[in-house]
């Protein structure tokens, strides 16, 4: 499928709009409720997905929709679909909760399983990151759009993304094995835009997490040159299993570092 320019700049807007829905909320007294994995819920999800559901529906009527608010649609049913959205209205719900800005709104299109385009936006800072493989990587803000590029070759120490709200034993290892490095905290999927603007090398996720978690952010950071592998080395697919969960993977800016060595393998 063709990325247009109306196609990329609607999906923008979406995005935009999905993100001043959710500083609506953000900005006022919300309550949190809790879904049945007993993570949190508030009304900026539930309003961002509409904002996104519709925005989409006018934007690419014949290509279904796939959202977290919106996951229980029958595996059997979304696996017959060879083109989708996949879609996070508020990724980093427990950061909204803590009011540290660090969550995002993420929208990938899907085709035969790959992540072929994602939008990604930070509605504290207005931030925007955009692309694809073979599109290129862009961030958008105030002060207009740069291109975006992953820091090859790394240089040490290695800069590692270790998020604040879900670190474990697996990660401290991983980490040991790679040497001197420096862990940096921060939120949802802006560990992978900072992948693609070469402010980190290597983000380790052992632990489940969604797709619609990754597609958007994955997109984003093979634009730049970077990628998001799975133990095996293979680029994460999608809509491919009876499961939305992912599996372990390795996020990096630089594709020939030696993460096979710290994977311990």
């Amino acid at each position: 499928m063709t990325i247009t320019p109306e196609l990329r700049e609607g999906a923008i807007a979406i995005a935009q709009a999905a993100s001043a829905a959710i500083l609506a909320v953000y900005q006022s007294d919300f309550a949190v409720e809790h879904k049945d994995d007993r993570s949190p819920l508030t009304a900026a999800d539930l309003a961002a997905h509409h904002c996104i559901v519709d925005g989409l529906a006018q934007l690419t009527p014949d290509i279904p929709v796939l959202s977290e608010e919106s996951a229980e649609i029958a595996p059997e049913v979304r696996r017959q679909w060879t083109r989708l959205w996949l879609v996070d209205p508020l990724d980093g719900t427990r950061e909204f909760v803590k009011r540290n800005g660090e969550f995002t709104v993420n929208l990938a299109l899907i085709e035969n399983g790959e992540t072929i385009y994602g939008v990604v936006m930070a509605p504290v800072t207005g931030v925007l990151w955009h692309g694809g493989k073979g599109l290129g990587a862009f961030r958008r803000d105030a002060a207009g759009e740069q291109p975006l590029r992953v820091l090859e070759p790394a240089v040490s120490p290695l800069r590692v993304a270790a998020s604040r709200s879900h670190r474990d034993a697996r990660t401290e290892a991983f980490m040991q094995r790679m040497g001197e490095v420096e862990a940096i905290g921060l939120g949802s999927s802006l560990k992978f835009c900072r992948l693609a603007e070469g402010g980190m090398d290597v983000y380790p996720r052992f632990g489940p997490t969604s797709e619609w978690d990754t597609a958007a952010a994955q997109a984003v950071l093979e634009g730049a040159g970077g990628a998001v592998l799975d133990p095996q080395g293979r680029p994460f697919r999608y809509n491919q299993r009876d499961s939305i969960l992912n599996g372990d993977f390795i996020a990096l800016g630089d594709t020939s570092l030696p993460w096979r060595e710290w994977l311990g393998a």
